[in-house]
């Protein structure tokens, strides 16, 4: 990082990010490269990782899951399809990284971490940067949060075996789900979209994420 002005520094490196890990690898959506462009990666990631926030793979950012490599983040946003217009539910808030992409996207956030500790600090970093149209809950992200169903996109940052049913339930007549399923060494994102009730499943990229737990009772804080 060069000490003249690391903040031009950073901006660098995520523009490169955006034109050579993104755009270069077939992520045309001009919404999500604009909101990847925006959103500075490097306030989510832990200090002794920052040197590394801009290059593509993950980062642990404890609790023993990862911050996911920006790669994958665009395409599964690509995936969703997301509008203006749209509430959206995220399970697995993490970092807070990719809540701050849906926030810049969407009208609504509702964001879902089973870690309370992970909660907070990505509701920190949030408050920090100015988003406003967030919720957090603290909980199940396999239970979703019904109680502000329906929603018109929602992604889930951890691997199940097949799809969630509690979540599929959530999604409003034409809404995306992106999720990434199967076996650790085995796992392929799903976009599933619900066309007259029904849920009609495309695959989509082989991922790799930590698994799915349940059985917190969730609660927004």
């Amino acid at each position: 990082m060069t000490a003249s002005n690391p903040a031009a520094h950073l901006d660098t490196l995520r523009q490169r990010m955006v034109d050579s890990q993104l755009r270069a690898r077939g992520i045309v959506d001009a919404r999500v490269l604009s909101a990847m462009r925006r959103v500075p990666r490097h306030e989510f990631t832990p200090e002794c990782y920052r040197d590394q926030a801009y290059e593509d793979h993950p980062l642990p950012i404890g609790e023993g899951q990862t911050i996911s490599q920006p790669y994958i983040v665009a395409s599964m946003l690509e995936a969703l399809e997301l509008r203006p217009e749209d509430r959206v539910l995220e399970v697995g808030t993490g970092s807070g990284y990719v809540t701050a992409l849906l926030a810049e996207l969407a009208a609504e956030v509702f964001s879902i971490e089973r870690h309370a500790t992970l909660a907070d600090e990505a509701r920190r970093v949030l408050s920090s940067l100015g988003y406003t149209n967030v919720k957090f809950i603290v909980g199940d992200g396999s239970q979703g949060f019904p109680s502000s169903a329906p929603y018109d996109a929602i992604t889930v940052a951890a691997a199940t075996p097949e799809p969630p049913p509690l979540l599929l339930w959530q999604l409003a007549e034409g809404g995306r789900m992106i999720v990434p399923v199967g076996p650790p060494d085995a796992q392929q994102l799903q976009l599933i979209r619900i066309q007259n009730g029904q849920p009609q499943i495309s695959l989509r990229e082989p991922c790799r994420f930590v698994p799915l737990i349940s059985g917190v009772n969730g609660v927004e804080v």
